[in-house]
């Protein structure tokens, strides 16, 4: 009885089902008859439904099986997978359900699966590799473009009939598995794009059957073993972007099966080994980016069948041998960014297939060979920064179709050869920094220039572009020539034109068509120092113009009240013209409006009140006008210092003299001004006559006390007493150094501040004092404030604005949002192109670091201790003591000081986009591929939108500009903010291996 009660409570149990890799139980029923009499109708009823799910789960096959178990393991946020289920109603016949899933493939009487290929599926998760032994007639694998990760399983080496396998672009780490021997029909392994680390497995070499070998951009380290020159039917070979060193294998020269080598982009201490000229088969060869040195081996003329070579950005020296012009094959050679010397070889002539020359960033001479302009092939010639002299060949563009010549920053003279586009392709001209003469007349109906660069030159004569031919024109710089002329009048029919420049043309002349403003893609026009006269024209519709220039020119009658339509200006330099009237009310209405240069003007008027609501003004410079009343009391306008004001005479207000409390007192009948004046004269020299007693009488005192206090207008004022009195001096005499350098200080004033302590020596205090004078009248928004200093002959304190939010270092790991991160990244950009830029002479930074960009209460960046590299080494006394000799001086040591802070801000920004994690990382992230480094990027950053992954991106793109290792291979701060505002095309400046 008690046995029966037992059977009654659990009337069935389950026995495993050995099907492979499949967890399926059959249910086992017990006889009925050991149930009780009255439960014998149920039993039966649950029997039978028992039995159909019997059926059903017998159904899934063991292919089938497997693949739901792998489905399992994934994240399939998208749902990509959908179709991969068992339907009910019974087992197909003779059939599996995974051949009708999406991306399985099986012979031909689905019997097989032979192929599965989940690419680009958006699949993530860690592959356990336990289901692969089933598939034991799979021929191809694809997991490309998905987001695995962890460790490749060694299972996938069970599956031996693999002859593909492709796990590319996805996150696989740690060091590959070994075991791949047992793929000996493997034809293609392709790993690019992963996480990999650890050595190149050597046992690669031991498939005969591979034929393409992708290990690129992964962390794979140590040398390319030399075992990889064994490989019998390889074609494709590709190890760049990851972290190799050591040595390029000579045995590399043995693989005769090759036709495309890519294994640049590591950090090699190797020369180019003559042995690769023995690749009978090679038809591209990349080893651009790869620290090589020593010359190219003329042994690579051996490579009669290349057709592409890239050894760019590397450390060659030499020349250029004349032997490659026997590959008549080669169609790109790019051997720009190096040390390489000498002229062009006069033989390149006979390279009759050759579409790419790129030699530029070298140290080469010489003239261009003419021979050059006589290769019928040839789209693209740059050989800019070089030392290049002579003329371009007048043939050039004759027998080619041309599409690109860079010649800039050269030594070149003549004229812009004849036919360079009469073949009606050349969209991009570049030949800045030469000596050219001449007329446009050669490229005046170039209708498919896009990009025309001729800045820094001597062409004269008229401008004779037409830009009604030439539909796609969007960025001309004719700047710093002698043209004359005028503005061409059919400018506004350049419809796709973003950027205009004519600046420095003295003898240009003309005026302003009527309809520049209504360019709907103007953004930038620059015409300063150009002898303009006549009325700026109406600002209509003014749409997307953010920088007018048309400073020192001869510009006479008002500012247009329409100035307000252009909702997107945000730096107008009017200076040194003869403008008349008012400022108008609407200028101040522009909301990104941030620098309005109207100096040396004949402007009257008060300055619009409306102006001290503008948030985003940096800079108001009405000096020397007719400007009267009171200067807004904007916090903004207290920062600008007296050099924007002055020269107004009846104009007053912080940071100028205050404006006197009473009309009646001040601005009264003449008999009362009189009395008013005599008034003030007796005050003024009775406390002249007070400080001459008080003075005489602490000199009889012997006061030991020389400390002085410098402070700026318009900031609060301190006494010596306050700041010696915060840091518990006992006397002013016997200050104790404040402890760190730079140490927190509430004043009695109640006012906290930061004090920065520095020595000085007694010679080195005028110069010092000077340059710390020009500190602290640099004033921006995203620059901290130095309120003053104090001073004696050995010590000095500087006083700075106390900001609670803490420095970038402390933030770099939190968890903060993209938008505040971009906000972080163009607020330092400005306060660097203030720095660089807006002060003359430029001041660099000298110490940009994470812990020197601090954040006030609304979380904007300033950046603290600018300029300090400069006082601390003036104030040893070592530079010169005279603010003319300083300045000649500073002039040449600041250049690369101003490199370095482009450089180092490059650093910040990877170490803003990666969180921490890619800290001094300017000098190795280069070598990692592109799309690697955007993925990861993108991973640690999370965007809401498209436009932030275009903004994190740019952003990227920018740091990657800033890092690059030639100095003058980087973007000066104004570039970076107008690409950081869209304002400026990447190819500006030069962030292709081609140039700009």
């Amino acid at each position: 009885m008690q046995q029966n009660k037992k059977y009654a409570q659990s009337s069935f149990i389950l026995t495993p089902l050995p099907l492979p890799l499949l967890r399926v139980h059959t249910i086992v029923p017990l006889p009925c008859a050991l149930q009780v009499p009255m439960e014998i109708f149920k039993c039966f009823y649950i029997n039978l439904l028992l039995a159909f799910m019997l059926s059903a789960v017998l159904a899934i096959d063991p292919y089938s099986g497997a693949l739901l178990s792998l489905k399992s393991e994934l994240v399939d946020d998208d749902n990509s997978l959908h179709d991969w289920v068992v339907p009910s109603g019974g087992k197909l016949n003779g059939k599996y359900y995974a051949c009708s899933w999406s991306g399985i493939m099986c012979n031909n009487d689905s019997t097989v699966v032979t192929s599965i290929d989940l690419s680009m599926k958006k699949l993530a998760g860690i592959l356990s590799g336990k289901q692969f032994s089933i598939f034991t007639n799979l021929t191809n694998l694809n997991l490309s473009y998905n987001f695995f990760s962890g460790q490749l399983p060694a299972e996938i080496f069970n599956l031996t009939s693999l002859t593909s396998l492709d796990i590319s672009r996805n996150n696989f780490s740690g060091s590959f598995p070994g075991g791949i021997p047992r793929l000996q029909n493997l034809v293609v392994l392709d790993a690019f794009s992963n996480s990999f680390s650890g050595q190149l497995p050597a046992e690669f070499s031991q498939l005969a059957y591979l034929k393409v070998l992708n290990l690129a951009g992964s962390y794979f380290r140590g040398s390319i073993p030399s075992a990889y020159g064994s490989f019998k039917s390889l074609q494709f070979l590709h190890l760049a972007g990851n972290s190799l060193s050591g040595s390029i294998p000579p045995e590399l020269g043995n693989l005769k099966t090759v036709t495309h080598m890519e294994i640049g982009y590591n950090l090699y201490q190797s020369f180019i080994p003559p042995e690769l000229g023995n690749m009978s088969q090679l038809q591209y060869l990349d080893i651009a980016e790869a620290n090589l040195s020593g010359p190219i081996p003329k042994q690579l003329s051996n490579l009669t069948s290349l057709q592409s070579l890239f050894l760019f950005r590397n450390k060659l020296t030499g020349s250029v041998p004349s032997e490659l012009s026997h590959i008549e094959s080669l169609t790109d050679l790019d051997l720009s960014d190096n040390v390489l010397s000498g002229s062009i070889p006069e033989s390149f002539s006979e390279l009759e297939n050759l579409r790419l020359l790129s030699l530029m960033y070298n140290d080469m001479s010489g003239t261009v060979p003419e021979g050059i302009a006589q290769l019928p092939s040839l789209e693209t010639l740059l050989i800019w920064n070089n030392r290049f002299s002579g003329s371009l060949p007048q043939s050039l563009g004759r027998n080619s179709k041309l599409k690109w010549v860079d010649a800039s920053t050269n030594n070149l003279v003549g004229t812009i050869p004849p036919d360079i586009c009469v073949s009606g392709e050349l969209f991009k001209l570049m030949l800045f920094s030469n000596n050219f003469t001449g007329d446009l007349s050669s490229i005046s109906n170039c209708s498919s220039l896009v990009r025309l660069r001729l800045e820094d030159n001597s062409f004269s004569g008229e401008i004779t572009l037409k830009f009604s031919h030439l539909p796609g024109i969007v960025y001309v710089d004719l700047s710093r020539n002698n043209f004359d002329g005028g503005i061409p009048s059919d400018i506004s029919q350049a419809t796709q034109l973003e950027y205009f420049n004519v600046s420095y043309n003295m003898q240009l002349g003309g005026t302003i068509p009527a309809q520049t403003w209504s360019l709907p893609q103007l953004q930038n026009f620059s015409a300063s120092s150009c002898g303009i006269s006549g009325d700026l024209p109406l600002f209509e519709p003014c749409k997307s113009i953010s920088v007018i220039d048309l400073d020192s020119n001869n510009l006479s009658g008002i500012i247009p009240n329409s100035a307000s339509k252009c909702q997107a200006l945000e730096k107008i330099k009017l200076s040194n013209n003869n403008l008349t009237g008012h400022i108008p009310d609407e200028l101040a209405s522009i909301p990104v409006l941030g620098v309005v240069d109207l100096s040396n003007n004949k402007f009257n008027g008060p300055i619009p009140a409306k102006f001290g609501s503008c948030s985003s003004l940096q800079l108001l410079n009405v000096s020397f006008n007719n400007i009267s009343g009171l200067i807004p009391k904007a916090k903004s306008f207290k920062l600008m210092g007296r050099s924007a004001f002055i020269g107004n005479s009846e104009l007053c207000g912080a940071p100028l003299r205050p404006c006197p409390d009473s009309v009646g007192i001040l601005g009264g009948s003449k008999g009362t001004w009189k009395i008013t004046r005599i008034v003030l004269l007796s005050v003024g020299l009775l406390i002249v006559l007070l400080g001459l007693t008080f003075g005489i009488f602490y000199l009889r005192r012997g006061i030991k006390s020389q400390w002085k206090m410098v402070s700026y207008e318009g900031l609060p004022q301190f006494t010596a007493n306050d700041v010696l009195t915060s840091l518990n001096a006992t006397k002013p005499t016997e200050v104790p150094s404040p402890s760190p350098a730079v140490t927190k200080a509430v004043l009695p004033t109640g006012i906290t501040v930061l004090v920065k302590k520095i020595e000085w020596e007694a010679r080195s205090i005028k110069v010092v004092s000077e340059f710390i004078m020009r500190l602290g009248n640099s004033r921006h928004k995203n620059l901290i404030r130095l309120l003053g200093f104090c001073h004696n002959q050995h010590l000095v304190y500087l006083l700075y604005d106390y900001l609670p939010n803490g420095n970038l270092a402390e933030k770099m790991e939190m968890k903060w949002d993209w938008a505040a991160k971009f906000s972080t990244v163009v607020g330092i950009a400005r306060g660097l192109c203030f720095l660089h830029h807006e002060c003359y002479p430029a001041i660099p930074h000298g110490d940009l670091k994470p812990s020197n960009i601090v954040f006030d209460e609304n979380m904007e960046p300033h950046l603290a201790e600018f300029g300090f590299k400069q006082v601390f080494r003036l104030s040893k006394g070592s530079s010169p003591t005279t603010t003319t000799k300083w300045e000649a001086e500073y002039d040449v040591a600041t250049k690369e000081e101003l490199c370095m802070d482009i450089y180092k801000f490059g650093e910040i920004i990877l170490e803003i986009l990666s969180a921490g994690r890619l800290t001094n990382a300017g000098a190795s992230i280069h070598s990692k591929p592109w799309e690697v480094l955007l993925r990861e990027i993108y991973n640690e950053n999370e965007a809401s939108s498209a436009s932030s992954l275009q903004e994190i991106k740019l952003v990227l793109e920018v740091a990657m500009l800033c890092t690059r290792s030639k100095s003058s291979d980087q973007p000066s701060m104004e570039d970076v903010l107008k690409l950081l505002s869209g304002l400026k095309h990447l190819d500006d400046d030069r962030t292709s291996k081609e140039g700009q």
